[in-house]
């Protein structure tokens, strides 16, 4: 146990935050133990947990217990023809994780590759990415209760996930850390998806017209690495903003106005592309003292010279949500966590 810790190695903007207390647990009896410690103080202190911290946004000083989850492990279990159920310990880098499943030739993960964050986290906020989301390959996650310590499971029914959203973010947001996640994956005949993003034109580049697993990831790696900062070389987390829903009605009167706006019908709404909006209200490379949005993909807010505060990027942030709106009406959501 560390006190007065500094957490800016620890999330991927690179901010300057300290946490009163700091402990990295790589076993679920450390995690129990880190607990009842938060639980001895006199008042209770709150806990924060820390996976890769990759949608993490510091705007102050933590005061209380943040815990480093380093749980490491990964199983399988074949339980069919083309099935194999893979279980990742919360601690696993997911990139790496995802790696470890395309060298076996498991099918499923392939378009969620170089998402950043560990594979604790992944459930929580349904990550998605080219077609796929964790939803898809899901199958349960253990988790810690973290009032009595007792340890549950959540199925794919109870998890609830919707887009970039879970139980985990909702009514049981702080009650349970997620200590392993089971997916199902394919151990042949694999579901090919080329049919988003800029996937095709990529794999065509590549000189690629019948794609393996190993193809997709690898056309998704160089689509990514080619719109999105590397947060170890400038500091990120990646897509800042949900893409936000809008009803049919108001999209419809938004095309009157803006005759080449951007949307992706679902039923009686529409999804907006955020870095669109960003982009047209004249935020795509603008940089605000320390902070700025990318370059080249408006959604992303980075860290410019490497010395912004927290509320810096925040700041910058309200500013993007607020021009938005005013000139479509549309209110922008972080995707990223605010402590």
């Amino acid at each position: 146990m560390q006190e007065n810790f500094s957490l800016k190695a620890y999330n991927t903007f690179g901010v300057e935050a300290k946490t009163k207390y700091f402990a990295e647990v790589a076993t679920t009896e450390e995690l129990k133990e880190a607990i009842n410690f938060s639980s001895s103080q006199s008042p209770k202190i709150p806990i924060l947990f820390l996976g890769g911290g990759s949608n993490i946004l510091f705007t102050k000083d933590f005061d209380g217990l943040a815990i480093k989850l380093n749980l490491k492990g990964i199983s399988e279990e074949i339980t069919g023809e083309n099935e194999v159920l893979v279980t990742a310990k919360a601690g696993e880098n997911w990139h790496s994780f995802v790696m470890y499943c395309l060298d076996k030739n498991y099918g499923g993960l392939e378009n969620l590759s170089l998402i950043p964050g560990n594979v604790g986290t992944s459930p929580m906020q349904n990550i998605g990415a080219y077609g796929t989301e964790i939803k898809d390959i899901f199958v349960d996650c253990k988790v810690l209760d973290i009032e009595n310590l007792e340890l549950k499971t959540f199925n794919l029914e109870q998890c609830r996930f919707g887009y970039r959203d879970s139980i985990f973010k909702q009514e049981g947001k702080g009650k349970y850390v997620i200590l392993e996640v089971t997916f199902r994956l394919t151990t042949k005949d694999h579901h090919i998806k080329t049919e988003y993003g800029a996937i095709k034109s990529e794999l065509e580049s590549l000189s690629i017209q019948e794609p393996t697993i190993q193809d997709i990831s690898k056309a998704v790696v160089n689509i990514r690495q080619s719109k999105l900062p590397d947060p170890k070389e400038i500091g990120n987390a990646g897509s800042f903003f949900k893409n936000p829903t809008i009803p049919l009605a108001q999209f419809e009167e938004l095309k009157e106005k803006f005759e080449n706006i951007q949307g992706y019908p679902n039923g009686s709404f529409v999804k907006v592309p955020a870095g669109w909006l960003i982009e047209q209200s004249g935020w795509k490379g603008k940089q605000i003292g320390n902070v700025a949005s990318h370059k080249l993909q408006a959604l992303v807010i980075i860290n410019a010279t490497g010395n912004a505060t927290g509320k810096e990027i925040f700041d910058f942030s309200t500013e993007i949500i607020n021009s938005v709106k005013e000139k479509y009406g549309i209110e922008l959501e972080r995707e990223v966590n605010i402590i």
